[in-house]
C-alpha cells in the first residue's frame, strides 16, 4: 500500500479510493476482510459458540455451517453484528465503512446512495448501523482534561413566529444539550446527550469519565463550581486562555461536529442525536491511526450490536422524523 500523507499527521498512512478498490476488488475479498476482523481466531457459531464449523458450504447465501448445533445452523459473518438481516454485498459494506471513516465531517445518505449504487433508505439505514458500531468505551481519562457543553437545534431567527413564542428562556431553549470531555494527552473524546446541564448532571458525567485527582479545565459556568483540582477560564468576561486553562480542544470538536451538522446532514433528529455524537466521537478517537486501522476499529465494534429498522424508526417521543436532508 502506498504511503500517503494525512492532514496534520505526516506519519499516518492513508488510503486513496483507488487503493480501496484494489483492496476490495471482489465481493469475496471484502467478505474475507470482514471475517478476518470479526473472526480473528477463525469462524465460530454465533448461536452456540462452537468452533467446529464447516466453511465455504455450497449454499446460495450462507457460507458456514455449525457441526455441533442440533439443527446444523448455517450462517455468515453478518450474523450477530450490525450487518445482520442485510442483503447488501460485502463489497458495499467495505467501501461504505471506508467512506464513513474517512470523511471527517460525515457522509450523507444521499452521497452514499450515489457512490454505492444503493437506495437512499438503505444508505440511511447503513449509516445508522455504522453509528451503532461506533459506540465505544474509552475508559477513565487521566488528563489533563477539558469539559464543555454545547447545544444542537434550529436558530430562532429561522423559526416561524408561533414556534418562537413557544420557546421561553435563553437562547438554548428548545435545543438539545450535549456534554463532552477531551483528554489532552491521549486526545480521546467522549460525549453524550444530556437532559440538563445542571451541577448534578455535569459533575456526574465527569465522575463517570475522569480518574480522581485529574486536572480539570472548564469555562466559568456555575454548574462546574465545586469540582476538585479544577480551573476555569472566564468566558463571561472575554477570557479564553489563561496559561494552561482553556477549553479550546473540546470546542474544536464541537466546531467540527457542527460543521458536519450544517454542511453535510443539515438535520440531526433529536431522537438520533446520540448516534451522531457516537459517530464523531469515534472518528476523533481513531483519527491518528492509519486508515485501515480506523476501518478495522469500526468493524470490531460491529460485534453483538443488532439494529433493526423497526427499532430505528420507532417513535421514542422526541421526534418522529427519521431522515437527514442531504
Amino acid at each position: 500500500m502506498t504511503k500517503s500523507k494525512a492532514p496534520g499527521n505526516s506519519e499516518r498512512r492513508g488510503m486513496t479510493l483507488l487503493e480501496v478498490a484494489d483492496k476490495f476488488p471482489t465481493d469475496e475479498a471484502a467478505r474475507e476482510w470482514l471475517e478476518s476482523q470479526l473472526w480473528p481466531n477463525g469462524p465460530f457459531c454465533p448461536d452456540c459458540g462452537s468452533v467446529n464449523v464447516q466453511s465455504n458450504i455450497k449454499h446460495k447465501t450462507m457460507t458456514h455451517r455449525c457441526r455441533d448445533c442440533p439443527e446444523r445452523t448455517m450462517f455468515t459473518v453478518r450474523k450477530g453484528t450490525v450487518m445482520e438481516g442485510t442483503k447488501m454485498k460485502y463489497r458495499v459494506w467495505a467501501i461504505g465503512i471506508y467512506l464513513f471513516t474517512t470523511n471527517i465531517k460525515g457522509v450523507s445518505s444521499m452521497r452514499l446512495h450515489r457512490e454505492l449504487g444503493i437506495g437512499q433508505k438503505a444508505a440511511w439505514f447503513m449509516l445508522h448501523r455504522l453509528r451503532k458500531a461506533a459506540e465505544m468505551e474509552t475508559g477513565l481519562f487521566s488528563g489533563p482534561i477539558e469539559v464543555d457543553e454545547t447545544y444542537f437545534g434550529g436558530k430562532r431567527s429561522k423559526m416561524h413566529y408561533s414556534r418562537r413564542k413557544q420557546l421561553e428562556g435563553r437562547g438554548t431553549a428548545g435545543k438539545i444539550a450535549v456534554v463532552g470531555v477531551k483528554d489532552r494527552i491521549t486526545r480521546q473524546v467522549s460525549a453524550k446527550v444530556v437532559a440538563k446541564t445542571d451541577r448534578a448532571t455535569l459533575h456526574g458525567f465527569i465522575d463517570e469519565h475522569v480518574e480522581p485527582g485529574t486536572k480539570i479545565y472548564t469555562d466559568d459556568a456555575r454548574a462546574y463550581k465545586g469540582l476538585p483540582n479544577h480551573e476555569a477560564v472566564k468566558h463571561s468576561v472575554g477570557e479564553y486562555v489563561r496559561n494552561q486553562a482553556h477549553t479550546n480542544g473540546i470546542e474544536s470538536f464541537w466546531s467540527l461536529m457542527k460543521r458536519g451538522h450544517n454542511g453535510i446532514y443539515h438535520k440531526m433528529s433529536p431522537k438520533h442525536l446520540d448516534r451522531y455524537v457516537n459517530e464523531y466521537s469515534h472518528r476523533k478517537c481513531v483519527r491518528d491511526l492509519d486508515t485501515v486501522d480506523q476501518m478495522n476499529s469500526l468493524v470490531a465494534g460491529m460485534r453483538l450490536k443488532r439494529l433493526k429498522y423497526e427499532d430505528l424508526i420507532a417513535d421514542n417521543g422526541l421526534d418522529s422524523g427519521a431522515r437527514e436532508i442531504a
